[in-house]
């Protein structure tokens, strides 16, 4: 039996299921500390949400210049563009202030510099043993001195540095620089100032590397300005001290540490608060410091390197203050004022709708603006189209209602003198039947008013146009069957396609129906008895055309466009259909179709000569036909769903 080495044993289980506890707690509480870190930011988030909510937002708005902004479309856009371009010129100026990079470059050079100063005139520096000057050169250095005598041994031994001896070390090594050194002795006493001693001003140059450059006034005032703005915002690890006299340069802490071996660097600042970086540095020789080399640049030499530098920044500002201002007033001169201008004319048209033809239609613009207009201009047309079709249509209502009324107020008048009850009877029916009429002009007229308020809210599918036609045509065939006298015969032709999807639209299938129920309806109360009334469906490139041709007397081809008008008949008054019929369905049927994006005409059919026409076998008819007319076709047009359309 084999051993099963890789199996731990009791001790090691146990220590494995204490340490598995523990990294299990340790993740817990890892996790839980996780949660609560982010508990605690989400309720700061949420605190300092509600507090600018509650406190900042409310005094915010409560300021003149927030009030100002918000005021109008065109003072949020100016606001908005001046923000911008404040907070991006506020971010470039804090990046060019912080020029440390300068500064650690200037200061590294002036460091060089002083230590090779400070060695080249340690290496001329003369030896003096008890007052005797060992280069006979130094006898004649200064006349009339005497020398000086010291008790120790040590102190017997000195370097003595003379300005004649260090004025040409300096000349040679600061010739093409323009720093300004000043040797100092340990008791505060400038030996050398090159600003004296060679001549040299103490001011930067004007302009330009070699200071040849005459600086305008202007320049000068802007200079002192950003010298003045960047000094506020300097950053420097340097120290920083105001500018001293030249005979208290030994007051600087870096100085007097100079005077110990020490290297030290310093930042000073004038009155005009230019900025001069200053570099003291020992002279040293046989464990010897006798003075020191203090090395400042000219006040104004960073200001000057840093102005040339971003003078083209404050050009390129000056520009993008200038291209702002001008957008800004292109904005809202474009889009401020139209806005406001056609704000007015709305306001004026709320008081008077007669004014809609003062508002705006701005021809001349292609962009939001202008189609906006135009839009506005065109809606508030269609409104004004409403208007009128409504008061046209109560005036209509009310004279077609006064008809009925007064037929059988006067039938009602005209029972006190029948004096048969035969007579009687009659003006009975009469007074039911014009209140028959009544009734259905109500209804009808009840159903035209809902119409426009259900073709905006319903909701459109696709339909398919032969299958809707189809069944139509087969509900008219069964009730012209089952009637008394010849019936009308329905002809259903239907061109045949390469997809069912051809006859398909996009609309409702009960308006559709009822467009096509009150057409074929029309067609059949105005042919004779035996006479075919024809439906074809066909397709025309993007539209689907059903046509319904009838054999009738026709439409004078004045009135074609009148049939769709609202309570036109032309039925004789001898029609036993009148009373049936309110003169809305066509009116109907045009608002619904044009309410699916279509088109519904009324055309006669010109006869075919030897043609028999039908319609001479009824009085009626035969008495109203129009010469060279066959029948009546209404032709519907509607849009055929594509892919696109959905």
């Amino acid at each position: 039996m084999a051993l099963d080495t890789d199996r731990p044993s009791a001790p090691q289980l146990n220590t494995m299921t204490v340490r598995a506890k523990a990294l299990s707690t340790t993740a817990r509480s890892r996790v839980h500390e996780q949660w609560q870190a982010t508990a605690g930011i989400r309720h700061s988030i949420t605190r300092w949400t509600r507090r600018f909510g509650t406190k900042i937002l409310p005094w915010a708005r409560a300021q003149p210049i927030w009030r100002w902004c918000t005021a109008s479309l065109r003072n949020r856009i100016i606001a908005a563009n001046f923000i911008g371009l404040g907070i991006l010129l506020s971010g470039l100026t804090l990046l060019t202030v912080q020029h440390t990079w300068l500064i650690d470059a200037r200061t590294e050079s002036l460091r060089t510099q002083a230590r090779m100063i400070a060695v080249a005139i340690a290496s001329n520096a003369k030896l003096r043993t008890d007052g005797l000057v060992i280069d006979p050169d130094q006898l004649t250095a200064k006349d009339g001195a005497f020398p000086q005598f010291h008790d120790d041994s040590l102190s017997r031994l000195a370097f003595d540095i003379a300005p004649e001896q260090v004025a040409p070390v300096l000349r040679r090594l600061i010739q093409n620089n323009d720093v300004r050194v000043r040797i100092v002795r340990r008791d505060g006493r400038i030996l050398v100032d090159s600003n004296t001693s060679f001549g040299r001003s103490n001011a930067a140059p004007a302009n330009g590397a070699n200071g040849n450059d005459i600086e305008s006034i202007t320049d000068t005032r802007l200079r002192s300005l950003w010298t003045k703005f960047v000094a506020y915002f300097m950053r420097s690890s340097l120290q920083i001290y105001r500018e001293l006299p030249s005979s208290a340069v030994l007051g600087y802490p870096e100085v007097q540490d100079s005077m110990k071996g020490n290297l030290g660097s310093m930042m000073l600042l004038n009155n005009e608060g230019e900025q001069i970086i200053g570099v003291a540095a020992p002279i040293q020789r046989l464990n010897t410091i006798p003075a020191s080399v203090f090395l400042t640049t000219r006040p104004g030499d960073l200001e000057s390197i840093l102005w040339r530098e971003r003078r083209p920044f404050f050009v390129l500002s000056l520009l993008a203050l200038i291209a702002t201002g001008l957008a800004s007033w292109l904005l809202a001169r474009t889009i401020g004022g139209p806005m406001h201008q056609l704000s007015r004319a709305a306001e004026h048209v709320s008081r008077n709708i007669s004014n809609s033809r003062e508002l705006p239609e701005m021809p001349d613009r292609r962009d939001e603006i202008g189609v906006m207009a135009r839009n506005f201009s065109t809606m508030t047309a269609a409104l004004y189209r409403r208007i009128e079709a409504s008061d046209r249509f109560a005036q209509d209502v009310a004279h077609e209602l006064k008809n009925p009324v007064a037929a059988a107020r006067s039938t009602a008048e005209s029972l006190g003198y029948a004096k048969t009850p035969e007579k009687r009877d009659e003006l009975v029916r009469q007074i039911q039947g014009e209140l028959k009429r009544l009734n259905r002009l109500i209804s009808d007229v009840a159903n035209a008013s809902r119409l426009d308020a259900e073709l905006a809210l319903q909701e459109t599918e696709p339909v398919d146009l032969s299958t809707i036609t189809t069944n139509i045509a087969g509900v008219f065939r069964d009730i012209q069957n089952g009637q008394d006298g010849p019936p009308c015969k329905i002809e259903l032709k239907i061109a045949p396609t390469t997809t069912r999807t051809d006859y398909r639209v996009d609309g409702n299938e009960g308006r559709i129906g009822q467009v096509i129920t009150n057409l074929l309806d029309n067609a059949i109360s105005f042919s004779p008895g035996e006479a075919t009334v024809t439906l074809t469906l066909d397709h025309d490139g993007p539209d689907v055309v059903l046509t319904i041709d009838d054999e009738g007397p026709g439409i004078p081809p004045n009135k074609l466009e009148d049939v769709f008008k609202r309570f036109y008949s032309d039925r004789p008054q001898s029609d036993n259909k009148r009373g049936k019929n309110s003169g809305l369905g066509l009116s109907i049927s045009r608002e619904i179709i044009e309410a699916h994006g279509g088109v519904i005409r009324a055309q006669n059919i010109k006869a075919i000569p030897g043609q028999e026409i039908g319609v001479h076998d009824v009085p009626e008819l035969a008495e109203r036909r129009i010469e060279g007319v066959a029948g009546v076709r209404f032709e519907i047009r509607l849009p055929r769903l594509t892919v696109q359309s959905r």
